[in-house]
């Protein structure tokens, strides 16, 4: 039995989400499945402690025993590398590891999926890229990629050549409407013509690339400032009001759900913002309130205002984090995105995870 490594060309691409939904179609088929992510990088603190939710969420849609350690052996937090390169982690027990855990995981099951890192060359430090770990389970490969523009294109071929043998092919994820017609009449027969498989593409659906306004405040912790002004739009993107009220202005009518991130005392910002139609809420750094006019104004346009307390750097990496991680952890999810590669994709053809 060979395993099905998926892998992808960048993080937040819903690599997660297509992992586990092969896992769960496979299930679904009769086929006792395993799951291993073998290099964590969801983490909450240098040291190491991990948020990767991915192997928790494996074991509940796929009804499995193994532990975190088992399904996931190496931490790859920013102390685990520095450790690396010092010379002080032995690569050795660190591929045997993964072997040693690899096979228990896989001992009476009928197919594993295997997630890669949260792109393909994470892991060069230890010799454990993606590539590296397809070599070392003699894996079968499936890249996700997202495609916005041709340049993305690189990225893919830069995967292919890395992989080699291995690469089944290429699943396009998140795919927008202005960009299919391109993908289909230009990048796919490009592709083939690279003898690069394009197994198909995944349309961007909104429950899937963002999250609710109050998802949001409920991971950040923060206060909604605004009673009336509904939660429930999405959010897929964030704009950092630092600039003058004109220039901010500009931008922020170009951006599509896009929520604004600025100091509770920018109320020249916070004006503008709320006017845009595409911004979707105000996220006020710094603990500072602002005025009775502005969130008046915020309550018209049903635009709501979050307040957090820390900095605007330390907000913007929580912030951009969240969307990272999008909805890809819960089983809803999950479903959603089994019934996306079934209108989508032909199952099929994609490399089996049971031969």
């Amino acid at each position: 039995m060979n395993p099905l490594l998926v892998s992808s060309t960048e993080a937040s691409t819903g690599k997660t989400a297509v992992a586990l939904a092969l896992a769960r179609h496979a299930a679904d088929e009769g086929e006792s499945v395993g799951y291993m992510k073998p290099k964590g990088t969801r983490l909450q603190s240098a040291v190491g402690k991990t948020l990767d939710q991915d192997p928790m969420l494996a074991r509940e849609i796929l009804g499995l025993d193994e532990q975190m350690h088992e399904m996931e052996p190496i931490v790859y937090s920013p102390t685990f590398v520095q450790e690396a390169v010092r010379g002080r982690e032995d690569l050795d027990a660190l591929h045997e590891s993964v072997t040693d855990n690899y096979e228990r995981i896989a001992r009476n099951k009928d197919a594993v999926v295997v997630e890669g890192a949260g792109e393909y060359r994470t892991g060069g430090i230890i010799d454990l890229t993606d590539p590296d770990l397809a070599d070392l389970l003699d894996a079968r490969v499936l890249l996700i990629a997202n495609y916005d523009e041709p340049s993305d294109l690189d990225d893919v071929l830069a995967a292919a050549d890395a992989f080699g043998e291995r690469l089944g092919g290429v699943l396009f994820n998140g795919v927008s409407d202005d960009e299919f017609d391109e993908l289909t009449e230009d990048v796919i027969p490009f592709l083939a013509e690279r003898d690069v498989t394009v197994y198909g593409a995944i349309p961007q659906v909104q429950e899937l690339s963002g999250v609710t306004v109050g998802e949001l405040a409920d991971e950040l912790g923060a206060d909604v400032l605004t009673s009336d002004a509904p939660t429930d739009a999405y959010v897929e993107r964030f704009l950092v009001g630092a600039m003058g009220r004109d220039a901010a202005l500009s931008g922020f009518r170009r951006a599509r759900e896009a929520a604004v991130i600025t100091g509770g005392d920018r109320s020249d910002i916070q004006t503008a913002a709320l006017g845009a139609p595409g911004i979707r809420c105000l996220l006020l750094t710094g603990g500072h309130r602002p005025s009775g006019a502005v969130v008046g104004r915020a309550e018209e346009a049903g635009k709501p205002i979050l307040l957090v307390q820390g900095d605007t750097r330390t907000t913007i990496d929580r912030a951009e984090s969240v969307i990272r991680s999008g909805r890809t952890r819960d089983p809803e999810t999950v479903e959603r995105m089994g019934e996306l590669l079934a209108d989508a994709v032909d199952l099929g053809a994609l490399p089996s995870i049971g031969d």
